[in-house]
């Protein structure tokens, strides 16, 4: 009970100041609105393939996912609470309350996203629940990446451009399953036969990246 009151209680904080200041939120949905204005506008009215769309569709998530969660760790360091963070808490309960904060806020923008691209790309969905599941699972597996890389390049010299390049190399089996999955649950796809293999892939994913990060967060957070 104990370390799910800590991780509670940094989820809590994230939240809050997240209300106050909405920096992620704001940075996020713009980046994302933005960028599916450009798709949209440089598509016009050419036909695309439904793995196109899904590639668009996830390029825009992953970069947006770049650009707003790699302050998760670098506004502590601003803020001079990473002592206060060590002292008061286990290493695992802040990167629980991290991650929870990362996936329901990235969870949050793939609905918008999806929201808009359907609108804007006047796309049809054939199984909505596969293309929430699939946004759920890639949005888990993202999070969990991203919680971990953001905490080593709070201490960096160079925080800014860091975070894209090493998460992009991470997340390329990402990428290919969830462009499949999402294609599998677009017009001309199989659905949920289609896309069986691929969800077992992103679960796969989230799991081993999470259990990994959390076995490398102390010597992360502690160093």
């Amino acid at each position: 009970m104990n370390w799910l009151y800590g991780a509670w209680a940094v989820f809590e904080k994230d939240l809050r100041l997240e209300l106050r200041n909405r920096y992620a939120v704001n940075m996020l949905l713009m980046f994302v609105l933005s960028s599916l204005f450009l798709v949209a506008f440089g598509i016009g009215e050419t036909a695309v393939s439904t793995r196109v769309q899904g590639a668009l569709l996830w390029v825009v998530i992953l970069f947006s996912a770049a650009v707003g969660l790699g302050r998760s760790f670098i506004s502590e360091e601003e803020r001079g609470t990473v002592l206060l963070l060590q002292l008061n808490t286990r290493p695992s309960m802040v990167y629980a309350g991290k991650l929870l904060f990362n996936f329901l806020l990235i969870l949050g923008v793939n609905i918008v996203a999806l929201g808009a691209f359907m609108l804007l790309l006047r796309v049809d969905v054939r199984a909505p629940g596969l293309l929430l599941s699939t946004l759920a699972l890639g949005a888990l597996g993202l999070s969990g990446a991203t919680t971990l890389l953001a905490a080593i390049i709070a201490r960096a010299a160079n925080k800014g451009p860091l975070l894209p390049v090493l998460l992009f190399p991470l997340l390329v089996p990402l990428l290919l399953s969830v462009v499949s999955a999402t294609q599998a649950a677009l017009p001309m796809g199989n659905g949920w036969n289609e896309a069986g293999d691929e969800l077992l892939t992103l679960f796969g994913f989230a799991g081993v990246v999470i259990t990994v990060s959390v076995l490398l967060f102390d010597y992360v957070w502690n160093d």
